[in-house]
This record gives structure tokens, sequence and C-alpha cells, in this order.
């Protein structure tokens, strides 16, 4: 499989760019990878680079958007950091990807048994680790079950993947209230914005 040239991204919608995802999950979940071969893939790309999507997702080190997504160089932007959540660095990024590099499709990607998740829901506190747990609490404060404080903490995981996926949301609903290029581009039907949880257990990507 080659990397991507501008006419193939040309070619390239937000729905078309949502399937390609699909596919290469399905791929990786039967481990039946794409043939590419990667350091021709270096060269064609040496000159320019053409992703079709971006995508958000956490840190965790079981959650790699190229793996789960079976893509190769060139193919996607990827953006990690704890807990995927945006802040104006990561709006800029996102602004840069899809106006200016051209990519069709932003994925905010969560997972199961979410680490930073987990210490949120925990009111853990510890050194810069502590400010970037608080973007997290108002998703954590917007699930509304169990309402029993002692089911509401790491130990309960059925409440963590809640919390995860409530995070997505309002991640979602950040970037259309913070980045009105994107927001706007959206509108446009340029490109899609769209949540995804990462089953750890499983390899598979559950878009909603």
């Amino acid at each position: 499989m080659k990397a991507h040239t501008r006419e193939t991204q040309s070619t390239m919608t937000p729905a078309k760019s949502l399937e390609y995802l699909k596919e290469g999950n399905q791929r990786f979940q039967n481990n039946l990878k794409a043939n590419r071969n990667l350091l021709e893939q270096v060269n064609d790309t040496s000159e320019g680079q053409f992703p079709f999507a971006t995508i958000l997702s956490c840190i965790d080190s079981r959650v790699s958007a190229e793996l789960v997504f079976d893509q190769g160089l060139g193919d996607i932007f990827s953006v990690r950091i704890a807990g995927n959540f945006v802040n104006e660095d990561i709006l800029g990024s996102m602004e840069f990807a899809c106006k200016l590099a051209g990519t069709k499709l932003i994925v905010v990607l969560g997972h199961t048994s979410c680490g930073a998740i987990k210490g949120a829901c925990d009111h853990a506190e510890m050194g810069n680790l502590t400010k970037l747990i608080e973007k997290i609490n108002p998703a954590v404060n917007a699930v509304a079950e169990p309402k029993d404080e002692s089911l509401r903490n790491s130990k309960n995981l059925e409440f963590v993947d809640k919390v995860s996926k409530k995070n997505v949301e309002l991640t979602i609903a950040r970037i259309h209230a913070e980045s009105p290029i994107l927001s706007e581009m959206e509108k446009k039907g340029e490109i899609k914005i769209v949540g995804a949880m990462y089953d750890i257990n499983t390899g598979a990507v559950a878009f909603y």
C-alpha cells in the first residue's frame, strides 16, 4: 500500500475517511495488516504529507492510533495526551491539520480502563497531574449514576468507562464551541468530527 498523495487525499471525503479507519480497525482485530513497505513510504513522504484523518487519543501505550487503525506513514495526524481532552494548542494543531493540511476527519478516541479517567474518578492529586485531571472532572460530574459515592471511583470499571465516553462527548462539544474554524468546516461538510471508544480487551473501536 502506497502513502497518500495530494491526488489520493483530494478524493477522500469525511465519510470515506471514516470508512478507511473502520476497515483498518477490522484488519487490526483480525491480525491482517495491509501490505506496506514503510521504508518506501518514508521516501514517498519525504517531500510532503497528505493525511486524511486527525485522531486525538490518550497517551496510553496500548492505544496507538496508527496500529489500531492499521495506518502507515503519512496517513493520519496523531495527537496524544492523557485523557484525550483539548486545549488551545491541540485545537490549533487540529486547525492546521484540517484547514491547511487537508484532513477530512477528526476522531476523538477514548478507551476503556483509562488511567487518566481513573485518576479523575479518584480525585487524584500529584504535581502537574493534578491540573491535568481537573480538565477531566467535568466528565466525572456529568455522569449521574451511580449516586452512591462509594461506587464513583476507579474500582468501578463500568463507571470509569461511562466517564470515558462522556469525556469524549464533552471534548467534541469543546471543539465545536472553541474552534470556529473547525465548526464552520463541519457545517460546510468539509470535515466530520466523531467520537469513538477503543476496547483494550478486544482491540475493537466503536464509533458514535
